[in-house]
């Protein structure tokens, strides 16, 4: 019988470029949860505002004498402050099982194979939640702009605040980026999703309930840095040039965010491994 030759040859396959494993662990997963009717029902419900605020925008480009609907800086800043609701329901159902759900299956040895390693896992489960975020902030809000000037006819509007485009990206890639983040920090410390939902809940619903007490024992604001809410409030403020609604230093508010972040990758440093050591 003819024997055939099994010595080394070259892989003549196409190679995958080098750090581009996240990008199959995001469109895998967005594509598994828009197959889900109830995230695409949340989803057009998150819009619900956008909706309300169009036709506030309408009725003040073709009724001019109805001037409290004209809309200003501020009506984007308040725009994407109703959102929060949604980024918070979003953040909690969509962003509680990402690392969760694969440490209950004893996932993340096989995840973690070369060539995959944890900063791009954890960008693909960021992506994910992150995709989905900014389709209730930042897409509606751009929209709005859009909006006002095809009612508007005009580009006058936006001519004269160029400056929210800049400002409607920060403030909501900065909402983004921390509701995510702190989900996927929490959802690294446990294998049960509904566990990492109620304790994201309890650490934004306590830190405002804290400012609150506190606010209403002093008399004054000043207290306004303890709440993850109220920090971003007053961030917000000054990306959007309007006077901040908290007697906190702003620049304090920043800095507390910013120690929230850090926080949260040093969390998902220490608890994204292959093989969890016992010491």
């Amino acid at each position: 019988m003819p024997i055939h030759d099994q010595s080394y040859r070259r892989y003549r396959g196409n190679r995958a470029r080098p750090g581009a494993a996240w990008a199959v662990i995001a469109w895998a997963g967005i594509r598994s949860l828009l197959a889900r009717r109830l995230v695409l029902a949340l989803l057009a419900f998150a819009w619900m505002p956008f909706l309300v605020r169009a036709v506030q925008i309408y009725l003040s480009v073709n009724f001019g004498e109805i001037a409290l609907l004209a809309p200003t800086a501020e009506t984007f800043r308040d725009f994407l402050e109703q959102q929060n609701f949604f980024v918070f329901v979003v953040t909690i159902y969509i962003g509680a099982p990402l690392i969760a759900d694969d440490r209950r299956a004893n996932a993340l040895a096989l995840y973690l194979s070369k060539p995959l390693g944890r900063a791009e896992y954890v960008a693909g489960k960021l992506a994910i939640l992150f995709a989905f975020l900014l389709f209730v902030t930042w897409l509606p809000a751009m929209s709005l702009l859009g909006v006002q000037m095809a009612f508007s006819g005009s580009a006058e509007f936006v001519a004269r605040n160029l400056f929210l485009i800049p400002a409607i990206t920060l403030l909501s890639g900065l909402k983004v980026l921390l509701a995510s983040l702190t989900i996927l920090a929490l959802s690294s410390l446990s294998t049960s999703s509904r566990y990492v939902g109620m304790l994201y809940a309890g650490v934004i619903i306590f830190s405002d309930a804290m400012f609150q007490a506190l606010r209403g024992a002093t008399g004054g604001s000043t207290a306004a840095w303890v709440s993850v809410i109220a920090n971003l409030s007053q961030v917000g403020d000054v990306i959007f040039r309007l006077p901040a609604r908290y007697d906190t230093p702003w620049l304090l508010s920043a800095l507390v965010t910013l120690g929230l972040l850090g926080l949260s990758i040093v969390v998902l440093e220490r608890r994204v491994r292959a093989v969890e050591v016992i010491t």
